[in-house]
C-alpha cells in the first residue's frame, strides 16, 4: 500500500484589529484552516472500475491520507489496512483542487459493502455522525467486538497527568486557540502519537488512520485523550478501533456514555485539575490510587 502525501498548513496569518479596553492596535493572528476534503474510493466490481464519491468533511488540511484511511475503516467500508492499494491526492483535478480531494483506491478482489453504511455521509466540524440508525448497527461492522477483555491496571496519578500532557503537545492549539486533538498514550502515560484537526472526529479519524498504516491496531491497552467532551461518534469511533478507555476533557454526551456501557468503554470525563468524573469503568479496568 502507498500513500501521496501532501503536505499543507494548518495555521494561517492574518492582520486582525486587537481590542482591550479603551485601546485598539494593529495585530497579527494566527487563525486555524478550515477547508473541505472529499473522500473518494476506487475500487474493481467484477470487470469494472468504480469510484465513488464517499464523504465531504470540513478539516484541518494535513495527514489527508490518515483521514481518508481512518474514516473509511471507523464506518466498517474497510476492515484492515491490506484492503488498501494506495491513498493518493487526485492528480486529475486542477492543482487549486487537488488537495481537498482524496483517492483511497482498493485492492482488486476486494468490493466494499458501501451500500450497507446507513448514515448520511455528509459530515461538517461539528458533527460526525448524522443519520447512524442505532448502536446495534454499529456492531455489525466492527471488528474487534468480541476481543476478550484483559485485565488493565492505570495508577490515578498517570490519569491526572494525561489532560496536561495533550496541551503541551497541542502546537496548533497553542497557535491558535481553535483546533481539536485527540492523542493515544500508553497505561503509563506515555504519549505514543497525536493528531489536531479543527474537527474532533476528524482527528480522531487521523489518529486511527495512523495506527491503521502503523499496525497498531487494535488499541486495546491504550488511553484515548480527547481535547473536548465525548460525544456518541467519537466512542463509535474508539470502539471500532478496540479502545477501551476513553478520557475526554470535556463533559460526554447520554449517548456516548449508552455506547461506552454497550461496548464495555471505561469512560471518564472533566479530566483536568487533578479530578475527572467516571461515567463508565469496565470490570477489567483498576484505578490505582498509588
Amino acid at each position: 500500500m502507498k500513500t501521496n502525501i501532501l503536505e499543507n498548513k494548518s495555521v494561517h496569518k492574518i492582520e486582525i484589529v486587537k481590542v482591550k479596553e479603551n485601546n485598539s492596535f494593529p495585530y497579527t493572528d494566527d487563525i486555524s484552516v478550515e477547508e473541505p476534503l472529499e473522500i473518494r474510493v476506487s475500487y474493481h466490481d467484477e470487470d469494472r472500475k468504480e469510484s465513488k464519491n464517499i464523504s465531504v468533511t470540513m478539516r484541518t488540511p494535513g495527514n489527508d491520507t490518515e483521514l481518508a484511511a481512518g474514516f473509511l475503516f471507523t464506518e466498517g467500508i474497510i476492515s484492515s489496512c491490506e484492503q488498501i492499494k494506495n491513498v493518493n491526492h487526485s492528480q486529475a483535478e486542477c492543482s487549486r483542487n487537488r488537495e481537498n480531494i482524496v483517492i483511497v483506491e482498493l485492492v482488486e478482489g476486494f468490493t466494499p459493502q458501501l451500500m450497507k453504511a446507513d448514515r448520511n455521509f455528509y459530515t461538517t466540524s461539528s458533527c460526525g455522525v448524522c443519520g447512524k440508525g442505532s448502536i446495534e448497527s454499529i456492531r455489525t461492522v466492527s471488528s474487534f467486538q468480541n476481543l476478550k477483555k484483559e485485565h488493565q491496571k492505570v495508577a490515578l496519578s498517570t490519569l491526572y497527568q494525561l489532560s496536561e500532557k495533550l496541551q503541551s503537545f497541542q502546537n496548533n492549539f497553542s497557535a491558535t486557540g481553535g483546533i481539536h486533538a485527540s492523542g493515544i498514550f500508553d497505561l503509563d502515560g506515555d504519549l505514543l502519537a497525536l493528531r489536531e484537526d479543527v474537527g474532533r472526529h476528524n482527528a480522531l479519524d487521523k489518529l486511527i488512520g495512523h495506527a491503521l498504516f502503523t499496525k497498531m491496531l487494535p488499541l486495546t491497552h491504550k488511553i484515548l485523550v480527547l481535547s473536548g467532551r465525548a460525544s456518541f461518534e467519537l466512542i463509535q469511533k474508539a470502539a471500532m478501533a478496540g479502545i477501551s478507555i476513553v478520557a475526554a476533557i470535556g463533559a460526554p454526551s447520554s449517548l456516548a456514555v449508552d455506547l461506552a456501557k454497550e461496548f464495555d468503554i471505561t469512560l471518564l470525563g472533566f479530566l483536568r485539575d487533578n479530578r475527572f468524573n467516571i461515567y463508565n469503568q469496565s470490570a477489567s479496568l483498576e484505578i490505582m490510587q498509588k
